[in-house]
């Protein structure tokens, strides 16, 4: 296993971290965690040189963090960093921060937590966040030694914002979405660079894009990949980009199963800073144009069309219908609309106020209706 430092402490830290969002489940039910299986493929990483795991108090309805804990008994604590988070959408108060994080000291039932977030960070909880103070009172949890690290993963839409947030606080360390299909999504390439740039080390969550970049390929790309000379997997091609970027604290990845364990194991072994070529880069930024041609609406997320007037995110619902097109991905659209979007699509009310404002002309009102169709 690769490892990279983390600067605040000299630790090491693998390249390879185990996210625990999408453990094996039991009967397809989300929060029916195959805890035997889990636990198996937890260890089989650490043994192996994993030593940072990342979960959150909502994954998997819940469940997640009491797993995780039990994974790490027998000795497996003492070997890894965890990661957790402080799930923002059910801090109200400056009171709800204590009683959030002994809820999770209590499920992990650890003394500590190693990597502690504000989850989900964006435009209305940062300003929530900062009227409570919220890193206030994480300096004081820190001072307590129930948390060692205080960070925030970051799911705002613009770089300006990231900045903004990068700025405030001394954080020491932060996690983003990056893959080679989303160098400008939220903060991107240039955020990545930019808290390197403040001496920030980046976690970095859906490498794989939530695995739409290597399951149930359009056959235009699977076409692409099997005609180019240079043989590697889609996975492998995808961490390789990732793991390119020298200011990379660890890669995060949702395993699923043993064999994704044994088959990330042997990538992230493999690869490290500065390993493409210009040709590899070449390629996967065909791969990645590829992808964007099959994109079947045209939305710029200029946002001309908000706001709506019953408050949908609607370039957030075309991106969405988007990615379930482009990446043949309705069942994992239709979970992340089901469990995160809100309001609904179904609630539009084809008032085509948006569709007026639209630069692209889209029917914004079919798209809507069409999405709550495919996906609710």
């Amino acid at each position: 296993m690769n490892y990279r430092i983390f600067p605040k402490t000299g630790e090491k830290v693998s390249l390879l971290g185990f996210g625990c969002m999408r453990l094996p489940v039991l009967d397809g039910d989300h929060a029916r965690i195959d805890e035997a299986e889990a636990v198996r493929m937890i260890r089989r990483a650490i043994d192996e040189g994993v030593n940072y795991v990342d979960t959150a108090y909502m994954y998997h309805g819940g469940n997640s963090e009491g797993v995780v804990g039990r994974a790490l008994k027998d000795g497996y604590r003492e070997r890894v960093f965890v990661a957790d988070k402080l799930p923002l959408m059910h801090v109200h108060t400056a009171a709800d921060v204590p009683k959030l994080l002994d809820e999770q000291l209590r499920r992990l039932d650890m003394a500590h937590i190693d990597m502690y977030l504000l989850h989900d960070v964006r435009e209305m909880s940062w300003e929530k966040a900062k009227k409570i103070q919220i890193v206030n009172i994480l300096e004081e949890k820190r001072a307590e030694g129930r948390i060692k690290h205080i960070g925030f993963s970051y799911h705002g839409e613009t770089l300006a914002l990231f900045r903004e947030i990068i700025d405030a606080f001394p954080w020491d360390f932060c996690q983003i979405q990056l893959n080679y299909m989303d160098t400008a999504l939220q903060a991107g390439v240039e955020g990545l660079q930019y808290a390197a740039g403040k001496g920030i080390p980046v976690v970095i969550m859906e490498p794989l894009k939530g695995g739409k970049l290597t399951d149930a390929l359009p056959e235009s790309i699977r076409r692409y990949w099997d005609g180019i000379e240079v043989k590697r997997t889609p996975v492998e091609w995808a961490f390789r980009w990732v793991a390119d970027f020298p200011q990379v604290l660890t890669i995060l990845s949702g395993m699923s199963s043993l064999a994704q364990v044994e088959e990330n194991l042997r990538i992230l072994s493999d690869v490290d800073a500065n390993m493409l070529t210009e040709k590899e880069r070449t390629i996967i930024g065909r791969v990645a144009d590829a992808y964007n041609a099959l994109t079947p609406y045209a939305c710029t997320a200029c946002k001309y069309c908000m706001p709506c007037p019953v408050e949908i995110d609607i370039p957030g619902i075309i991106g969405l219908r988007n990615e379930a097109t482009v990446f043949e991905s309705v069942e994992k659209v239709s979970f992340s609309i089901r469990n995160f979007v809100r309001p609904l699509p179904s609630e539009c009310i084809a008032c085509k106020q948006c569709e007026e404002k639209c630069p692209q002309h889209l029917a914004i009102a079919e798209i809507m209706a069409e999405s709550a169709a495919m996906f609710e």
